[in-house]
C-alpha cells in the first residue's frame, strides 16, 4: 500500500479506483475494464504533475519526510562498492542513527557518513529516527579524521530532523559534539561533499553539511529549525507551521538562490519515493560531477576556498 500525503487525497482516490477495477477484473476475467483503468491512470498522472509542479514550502517539508523516500542505507547499498562500516566513537558507544565507513565510489576510495532513519518500526527505533546522539557526531568526527589522514574524499548523506534532545545526550555533551563535528568539516584537507536527501534539520544537519559542495534533492529541505518548532517559538502555535515554512526559506530552490546549496538534484515526478531507483541514480550522477570538480585541488586550496565559501554566504543574503 502506498502512503499518500495530505495534499494527495484526490490522487489517492483516482489511483485507488484504477487498482480496484483491475482487482475486479482479476476475479471476473469476463469484465473488460482496461480502457477505463487506463483513463484513470492518465488522469492520475496529469494530477500528479500538476500537484508537484509548484509545491509550497510546507508541502515540500511533507514530501521530504515521506517514509518511503530512499534513506542513507539505500544510497550506500546502491552507489558504493565494498562498503566497510566502522563503528563507535572510541569513547562511549556506537550510535546507530549515524552510519559510516570506508567504501568505493566509481572505484575510488572514499569515506561515506550519513544519518539513517530506518524503514519500519523496528529499524526506526533502532536508528532513533535518524536523530544522532553525541557518540554519533563523535563517530563522524573520527571518520573525518581518518579520511584526512589517508587523503580520502568524504561524502556525507544528510537526513535528520535534528540531533536527539534527550537528557542523556545533553549530559554527554551533545552541543559540544555537534560543534566539534562542524569544526572538523572545516578543518580536513580533503574534498567534502554533502547531499541532503530528505530533511536537513538544525545543527544536527550542519555538522555533516559544512562542506565544499552542498547538493540537495529537489524536494528536500534544510533549516535551522523545523517549521513546527519555529511556529511554536514565534507564535506560540505549532499549527502555524505553513507560515513558518514560508518564512524559513528552507527549500532547495530558495537555498540555491542564497548560495547555500550549490546544486539542486531533480527528483522523479511525484518525489523520490515514487521512483526510488531513479532518484538514487540522479544523486550518484551529481556526486560524480561534484567529485570531479574538486579533484586535483590540494589541501591548502580546499581549506581556503571552503573558508571563503562560508564567509561569503551572508553577502548573498543581504543582496537579495
Amino acid at each position: 500500500m502506498r502512503n499518500y500525503l495530505e495534499f494527495e487525497k484526490g490522487l489517492a482516490e483516482i489511483e485507488g479506483k484504477a487498482e480496484e477495477l483491475r482487482a475486479m477484473a482479476k476475479q471476473n476475467p469476463e469484465m473488460d475494464v482496461e480502457d477505463e483503468a487506463k483513463a484513470l491512470d492518465a488522469k492520475g498522472e496529469s494530477l500528479l504533475k500538476e500537484l508537484y509542479s509548484d509545491l509550497s514550502p510546507w508541502r515540500k517539508c511533507q514530501v521530504a519526510r515521506h517514509p518511503e523516500r530512499p534513506h542513507c542505507k539505500d544510497y550506500i547499498e546502491a552507489l558504493f562498492q565494498e562498503y566497510t562500516p566502522l563503528a563507535g566513537d572510541r569513547n562511549f558507544a556506537d550510535d546507530h542513527a549515524v552510519m559510516g565507513g570506508l567504501a568505493r565510489f566509481n572505484d575510488r576510495p572514499v569515506v561515506v557518513i550519513g544519518h539513517e532513519k530506518g524503514h519500519d518500526t523496528n529499524t526506526r527505533i533502532e536508528r532513533n529516527f535518524g536523530m544522532a546522539r553525541p557518540e554519533g557526531y563523535r563517530k563522524a568526527t573520527r571518520l573525518m579524521e581518518l579520511a584526512d589522514r589517508f587523503k580520502l574524499p568524504v561524502i556525507t548523506i544528510v537526513d535528520t530532523q535534528g540531533a536527539y534532545p534527550g537528557k542523556g545526550a545533553e549530559e554527554r555533551g551533545q552541543s559540544e559534539a555537534i560543534a566539534r563535528a562542524t569544526e572538523k568539516c572545516l578543518q580536513i584537507g580533503v574534498p567534502l561533499i554533502a547531499v541532503i536527501i530528505g530533511e536537513g534539520g538544525s545543527g544536527g544537519a550542519v555538522a555533516f553539511a559544512a562542506a565544499d559542495r552542498l547538493a540537495m534533492l529537489e524536494h528536500s529541505v534544510y533549516s535551522v529549525i523545523s517549521p513546527e518548532g519555529c511556529a511554536a517559538i514565534l507564535w506560540k502555535d505549532s499549527e502555524k507551521m505553513r507560515e513558518a515554512a514560508e518564512a524559513l526559506r528552507l527549500t532547495a530552490q530558495d537555498l540555491q538562490k542564497l548560495s547555500v546549496a550549490d546544486l539542486v538534484i531533480p527528483e522523479p515526478v511525484g518525489g523520490a519515493h515514487r521512483s526510488r531507483e531513479e532518484a538514487i541514480q540522479a544523486v550518484g550522477k551529481a556526486l560524480e560531477g561534484l567529485l570531479a570538480e574538486l579533484e586535483g585541488r590540494d589541501g591548502k586550496t580546499l581549506l581556503a576556498q571552503r573558508r571563503q565559501r562560508f564567509l561569503d554566504l551572508g553577502k548573498t543574503a543581504f543582496s537579495l
